[in-house]
């Protein structure tokens, strides 16, 4: 997630506002495409997470989160002014609110590095996948959408599943373990502000935007705060070869993986791909085993169970929604 990952339901949501949705006749072989895209964003997400934790112990939160945005920047500007030419690299409309979005991916990024500087890379994880529950609650008190009580009930028991992940870490670390939930709530904001960009500019163009505000920002947070000596925002060099390569690699991983993922979800409906993302949890697992000898308890996987279970459920009502909406038209 540290890059720009999103959970089921996020995905479920944008697809909705794509200008390119996935038509449900799209043929079986575009399906499987989308399915592979999707396999290969949930074993290389937790990739970016891992480095980003790696690189907690030799750069602040704050340096790594810039890096990620600057390399984004780096990649995404010379790919749009090449396909769109120069004047797009201004919004189309509402500029403010593209800022908007940066700015708010980019505190997102920082609070969730700073989770992974002191929680394990699958407990993060587990507990940030609650947004689609923060999610469906701000569609239905923001947008006005309809969220019936089965989906409400959902969201519940999500939180529940969450606080028997929380509950271990936060006897070892305290209110750190929170960190997750919060950067899960401020990611549904996000998504709600992407969702309301979307209908008038392509996913590329809204990553440089992204890209460009969010690295602009940190860089003037932490030349700003540098001197009060706070941690997250101390400009914190690499003192490596291998560290200036971990950041130039977490930044592409998380650039390029979100192109992998828009390109999925061109190519195949979300209710197909969403259980796929749960690899995630997987790949975090195991790199946390391999790396740091690391394993969720069994009270914690009790609650990662209970927090996926909730996710599937939401999609599957959502999707059901959604098909009872089109028959009424």
């Amino acid at each position: 997630m540290a890059g720009t990952g999103w959970t089921l339901l996020s995905a479920w949501f944008m697809q909705q506002s794509m200008t390119q949705q996935p038509s449900t006749r799209v043929l079986g072989g575009e399906i499987m495409i989308g399915a592979l895209l999707m396999v290969a964003f949930s074993l290389i997400a937790p990739f970016q997470d891992t480095i980003a934790k790696l690189a907690t112990d030799h750069v602040s939160s704050g340096t790594i989160s810039f890096a990620r945005f600057a390399v984004q920047t780096l990649i995404l500007v010379p790919l749009v002014v090449w396909r769109f030419g120069p004047r797009r690299l201004w919004p189309k409309r509402a500029p403010h609110l593209h800022a908007l979005r940066g700015v708010l991916m980019a505190i997102v990024t920082v609070l969730f590095v700073l989770a992974l500087e002191y929680m394990h890379v699958a407990d993060a994880m587990a507990i940030f996948f609650v947004e689609p529950m923060f999610l469906t609650l701000l569609s239905g008190l923001i947008l006005r959408e309809r969220v019936g009580w089965r989906r409400y009930a959902a969201c519940a028991v999500g939180f529940i599943g969450a606080l028997f992940v929380i509950q271990p870490s936060f006897d070892e670390l305290g209110w750190v373990a929170f960190l997750p939930l919060g950067v899960a709530f401020l990611f549904a904001f996000y998504l709600i502000l992407t969702r309301h960009l979307s209908q008038d500019d392509e996913p590329m163009l809204m990553q440089a935007y992204t890209g460009v505000s969010g690295a602009i920002f940190l860089g003037a947070v932490l030349l700003i705060l540098d001197p009060v000596g706070l941690r997250v925002f101390e400009i914190t060099p690499p003192p490596s070869s291998t560290l200036w390569i971990m950041l130039l690699v977490f930044g592409l991983i998380a650039t390029v993986n979100h192109l992998i993922l828009v390109q999925a979800f061109k190519r195949a409906p979300a209710s197909i791909l969403a259980p796929i993302q749960y690899l995630e949890i997987v790949t975090g697992v195991i790199l946390g085993w391999i790396i740091w000898d690391y394993v969720p308890n069994a009270l914690k996987w009790v609650g990662i169970a209970i927090i996926v279970g909730s996710g599937l459920f939401i999609i599957w009502r959502e999707r059901v929604a959604s098909q009872s909406a089109s028959l009424k038209h």
